[in-house]
């Protein structure tokens, strides 16, 4: 038997990187598998403007239509725009903490009452950028620790329900995203050999290895594990600069 016989899962955000990675995971447990989003086929596939507040609730009542349960919610959509404070338009500002951190919430919301009867998992795609912050991403780090707080407060809330909520805080991930950006530059290999040396194991770090952690936390593994924040850096946060 697999460890998700018999569970419904929804991936936001499963279009390429860590979403595809982990609902490709689910559906290898044996999680029929959900995923929402502006694009892409993979699973069961539901096209999803999150620009708009109404459409979370009719994600969820598309997958309770479809398969009467939802057991895991795995909410991984995001965006980042980069500007300092100065640069940051109330649009952009806006937009990020409106993807980042309202529709998660709209999401659990929707979803609570399935949640409840199944006792079932919600896995946050936080950020280490909700614990510390690169240069130029206020709206973006300030949606990351709210998402790191929105997670804390749901498990306390609902954990008499049974239902557990954690998050994953991912570093520097090799995501189609990340790719076009350090292709954009003028010398990406040197890029890549600078980035890989910030972090202790001297790599950047693969879309299934944050995915494993998501699906761990999204199991029956991790039954007395919730409202817990968890890094997947390679070692890049605990790693202090040179003097």
């Amino acid at each position: 038997m697999k460890r998700f016989d018999g569970k419904v899962a929804l991936v936001t955000g499963a279009s390429s990187g860590m979403g595809a990675a982990t609902a490709d995971l689910l559906a290898e447990g044996g999680a029929r598998v959900f995923t929402a989003q502006r694009g892409g086929t993979a699973h069961e596939s539901i096209p999803a403007d999150f620009s708009d507040r109404a459409t979370p609730a009719r994600v969820i009542g598309h997958v309770e239509q479809a398969a009467g349960r939802l057991d895991i919610l795995i909410n991984n959509a995001g965006m980042m725009r980069e500007g300092t404070v100065e640069e940051t338009s109330e649009e952009d500002w806006d937009a990020q903490l409106h993807l980042n951190l309202t529709i998660p919430f709209l999401l659990i919301r929707a979803a609570m009452p399935l949640l409840k009867a199944s006792k079932g998992a919600i896995v946050n795609t936080g950020s280490i950028e909700g614990l510390g912050n690169n240069p130029r991403h206020p709206a973006y780090g300030a949606s990351k620790a709210g998402l790191h707080g929105l997670t804390r407060a749901v498990a306390v809330d609902e954990g008499q329900h049974g239902v557990r909520c954690n998050a994953v805080a991912p570093g520097w991930i090799d995501t189609p995203l990340n790719e076009a950006y350090i292709e954009s530059l003028g010398d990406p290999a040197q890029f890549r050999r600078e980035v890989g040396r910030i972090h202790p194991i001297r790599r950047t770090g693969a879309p299934e290895e944050v995915a494993r952690l998501i699906c761990w936390l999204a199991s029956d593994e991790a039954s007395f594990v919730t409202g817990q924040i968890y890094t997947v850096d390679g070692g890049r946060t605990a790693q202090l600069s040179l003097p």
